[in-house]
């Protein structure tokens, strides 16, 4: 048993996708709850993994997967590739998830005659935590900051898209980013809601093309 390092589990995930592809599930058949494929395959990939790696899985204490990486499980289907996650700061849009995501896209396909499921792992995508944060906040932000923008024209910025922070917070977020702030491009589309939602498709699109999107299969 070796300890899992996030090389590992991008290398792991790469087979197991690649397994999990050609299996014939018969519990599958039929279920079209995004929720229960997602649990299913979570489920099975952690099972994969304690064959080989010794971890620390993750609890509703940690919030995440694995918790000793930094890095959340998320499974998506690509007829609509997004997921939830909970909300802990509207900094999150900005800064980023402060975790990495492995992500697994699947298209599931029930064959009748034998009456099973198998869910064809489209992508599997590591995206870095510098890249979790939201695609357009960050485009702006930076777009504002680099045209010699001030704190009310950040406050501004992040008033039109509705970003859920408290005028008091948004100039802190300001006062911090004109005073340099570590704040990456984010590639994920992230959703206002009581959880915000992720959204996929542009970290399919980028995989294997941006710095810290990696394609992994």
């Amino acid at each position: 048993m070796t300890a899992l390092t996030i090389e590992a589990l991008c290398a792991e995930a790469r087979k197991f996708a690649e397994i999990e592809s050609a299996h014939a599930e018969p519990s599958l058949y039929g279920v079209t709850d995004g929720k229960a494929v997602g649990t299913y395959l979570e489920h099975k990939f952690r099972a994969f993994l304690t064959a080989g790696h010794d971890y620390t899985a993750g609890n509703s204490a940690s919030g995440i997967d694995f918790p000793e990486l930094g890095v959340d499980m998320k499974v998506t289907s690509i007829k609509q590739p997004q997921s939830s996650c909970p909300f802990k700061s509207a900094r999150q849009k900005i800064f980023g998830l402060g975790y990495a995501l492995i992500v697994f896209v699947y298209n599931k396909v029930d064959n009748a005659e034998d009456h099973t499921g198998t869910l064809s792992i489209e992508h599997t995508i590591f995206v870095e935590k510098e890249r979790t944060a939201d695609f357009q906040m960050t485009r702006g932000l930076r777009l504002v900051l680099d045209s010699n923008g001030n704190e009310d024209d950040l406050v501004a910025f992040m008033a039109d898209k509705m970003l859920p922070v408290e005028e008091i917070e948004a100039h802190n977020i300001a006062q911090e980013l004109l005073a340099g702030a570590d704040m990456r491009q984010g590639y994920l589309t992230i959703s206002n809601a009581l959880q915000w939602r992720l959204q996929y498709s542009r970290i399919i699109a980028e995989a294997g093309a941006v710095e810290g999107i990696i394609k992994v299969r």
